[in-house]
């Protein structure tokens, strides 16, 4: 009878450890398969921003004939190029990126100024070709910052917590617009 006790007892210790387990494997592949899913949305966020880099020589230079005294804005937007083109880190590439929205917006302030560029049927076309770009990002972006917000409350949640200590998964970063990208430009043409 205590042999039988004795089992029942190693069975219910042995079964407790197994649920544990299974618990802890299911918990960390969950946080790992929302972490990679992060990964993989900020591939699509890239992936936009890129095309959107791609077409900003384009637009600048369509815009840079007709509006040569804006040389600041040009250069503000060749200068956040290369540093989302340097950019190593998901950090870096966002920051970069808010630098190009607060630029390019200064940038087409500047070409509503400008009949004449208005006129121009290429550059209405590189205009809703950027446009279209910009929608993207905003859908991908979007997208990236739910997964973001999902994984985050996911490793700060118990068990959750626990599974993170363990792994070693830290927060993930808000993809987030930059305060200079939120102003309204100011064109002064009277100089």
């Amino acid at each position: 009878m205590e042999q039988t006790k004795k089992n029942k007892t190693g069975l219910v210790v042995v079964a407790v450890i197994i649920l544990l387990i299974v618990w802890g494997v299911t918990s960390y592949n969950s946080l790992i398969s929302k972490n990679e899913a992060i990964t993989a949305q900020w591939a699509q966020v890239d992936t936009q921003l890129q095309r959107r880099f791609d077409l900003i020589p384009n637009v600048v230079a369509a815009t840079k004939g007709i509006a040569n005294q804006e040389k600041e804005v040009f250069t503000e937007i060749a200068e956040a190029r290369t540093r989302y083109a340097g950019a190593t880190t998901t950090d870096e590439k966002a920051a970069a990126a808010s630098s190009v929205e607060s630029s390019l917006g200064r940038l087409l302030v500047i070409t509503e100024n400008y009949p004449t560029l208005q006129s121009s049927q290429s550059f209405r076309d590189l205009t809703v070709s950027l446009e279209g770009s910009e929608n993207r990002i905003s859908v991908e972006r979007m997208k990236y910052n739910e997964l973001v917000g999902s994984f985050n409350a996911s490793i700060k949640r118990f068990p959750g917590s626990i599974v993170r200590g363990i792994a070693g998964l830290n927060n993930r970063t808000y993809f987030e617009v930059s305060e200079e990208a939120t102003k309204v430009p100011t064109v002064d043409f009277s100089n």
